[in-house]
């Protein structure tokens, strides 16, 4: 992949989505649109967002008994998104129908936690261990289910790569080494993200809220 980056456009505002990405266009690799443009727009939205030319990553987090995650999956189908994400602690048999369901080209990878949570949410939530013990089993049991790969922060994905050698790795919370961290917990910056195995990077507001956005991709992707 020549440009790794995929920007979030977290945005429900069409027209701004559409702006940002057609400044950003020509240093990303791809655009992320997730739940709270797609309650918005729906998949028109999604086809809007396609007519400019990049990859798009469909970001649902779909988490569901499997017969309703898979219908949900072919309902998406049409849209032929790049990428399309599940719950990894959906479970095996709602990950192997999610791909099972998925058109062909089409990359389901598992979000396994959240870069929003560290250690103490997950003991709050009743998981037992690190963020690294809880991210390595959700990604074993990916593996095993034979969806494409994992949504995990920087932090794990030297450690998932290794035991998953061909798995496809998507990587947010990504800052530059000056950025603002904002409200995620496990970040690390774009280079050592790429240098640890990380297959995309998923950065939103760094480029997004920049002054020019076309800058601040520029000179994320020149780190690379």
């Amino acid at each position: 992949m020549s440009n790794r980056i995929y920007v979030a456009i977290d945005t429900p505002d069409l027209a701004r989505a559409q702006a940002l990405a057609q400044k950003v266009r020509h240093h990303v690799g791809g655009l992320k649109l997730g739940l709270e443009f797609f309650c918005a727009h729906g998949a028109g939205g999604v086809r809007e967002m396609a007519q400019i030319g990049l990859p798009v990553f469909l970001d649902l987090k779909l988490h569901d008994i499997p017969n309703t995650v898979a219908k949900a999956v072919q309902s998406l189908s049409p849209l032929a998104p790049a990428i399309l994400t599940v719950h990894a602690s959906g479970g095996r048999a709602m990950l192997e129908d999610a791909k099972a369901a998925a058109p062909t080209g089409t990359k389901v990878v598992a979000v396994t936690m959240l870069t929003s949570l560290d250690a103490s949410d997950l003991s709050d939530t009743g998981v037992v261990g690190t963020p690294a013990d809880h991210v390595r089993r959700l990604a074993d049991l990916a593996a095993e289910a034979g969806i494409d790969g994992i949504v995990c922060s920087g932090e794990e994905v030297a450690a998932v790569r290794k035991a998953w050698p061909k798995g496809f790795f998507v990587v947010p919370g990504v800052r530059p080494a000056d950025g603002v961290i904002g409200d995620q917990k496990r970040v690390v910056t774009p280079r050592a993200a790429v240098d640890a195995g990380a297959s995309i990077l998923v950065i939103g507001r760094p480029i997004t809220q920049a002054e020019d956005p076309d800058a601040a991709a520029r000179a994320i992707a020149a780190t690379l």
